[in-house]
């Protein structure tokens, strides 16, 4: 399926998001689509490193919103 995931910081004073990145992708299923974007948030060239995403389908549909934990991210690739 196509998806579009968007990157974004967020201003802890006003929940302000500022969109840092977008990408549009394959993935197979949700799961996936949040693989890609977690390894994304990691190797895109962004003006800032993100900390939130949005992942939508190709009609516009939320499959998925909510922090990047960037660690637990490097970690699952360290790992064999």
């Amino acid at each position: 399926m196509k998806i579009v995931i968007e990157f974004y910081r967020t201003r802890n004073a006003d929940d302000a998001h500022a969109i840092v990145g977008r990408e549009t992708k394959e993935a197979v299923n949700v799961d996936d689509a949040i693989e890609v974007a977690r390894q994304l948030s990691q190797t895109l060239d962004m003006p800032q490193r993100p900390d939130a995403m949005t992942i939508t389908d190709g009609n516009g549909a939320t499959l998925y919103s909510g922090v990047i934990d960037a660690e637990a991210a490097h970690e699952e690739r360290l790992q064999p």
